[in-house]
């Protein structure tokens, strides 16, 4: 999705696209390369963010990574023994995560959660307990490592405490390991 489209912004169009549908991935592309253009672009909710000019080849491996992350690509086969297959659920009282549907319920209420956000939740629930740096959580979830750009965990951290508490606001399953990341408590 391109920033400058002709007749539309396509920051205004991401948002949308997020609001109607939350599990579709979202490739910015675009030759404004700002740090605040880049910040806009994934807090207006797209998965990633290309600037022109660009690598085809690493575009390539950004897209399948985003498509693999989303579940539209098939796993991979050395996929880790111990994890959850993905037509169960992960539960967690009263929070059900629905891999296979990409779908998220709190206390009964369905959450609507970007690409993204989902793929930070079921990441952290999969490893309830252990606590990832930005870094980390940047190269698992995001697929490589965006230098600099760490921040933008806390972003996508913040925007889903704020639609987990919004949905019920007594768990608090994503915690904060001062000074080192983040964790899933279940608890």
């Amino acid at each position: 999705l391109d920033v400058m489209l002709p007749n539309y912004s396509g920051l205004d169009l991401c948002r949308e696209l997020r609001q109607q549908q939350a599990a579709i991935p979202i490739i910015m592309l675009t030759s404004l390369d700002s740090e605040i253009d880049r910040v806009l672009g994934l807090e207006f909710g797209a998965d990633d963010y290309v600037t022109k000019p660009f690598s085809m080849r690493e575009f390539q491996a950004r897209v399948k990574a985003l498509l693999r992350r989303s579940q539209l690509f098939p796993p991979a086969e050395n996929a880790a023994i111990d994890e959850p297959k993905i037509s169960e659920p992960l539960s967690f009282d009263e929070l059900v995560i629905h891999i296979a549907q990409r779908d998220v319920y709190l206390a009964g209420k369905a959450l609507d959660l970007t690409a993204k956000e989902f793929d930070l939740l079921v990441y952290l629930a999969r490893h309830a307990g252990k606590v990832f740096s930005r870094a980390q959580l940047l190269d698992e979830v995001w697929d490589y490592h965006y230098n600099g750009y760490e921040h933008t965990v806390n972003t996508h951290i913040n925007r889903l405490r704020n639609k987990l508490k919004r949905a019920d606001p007594k768990p608090n399953f994503i915690q904060t390991a001062w000074g080192v990341g983040y964790k899933f408590s279940n608890g």
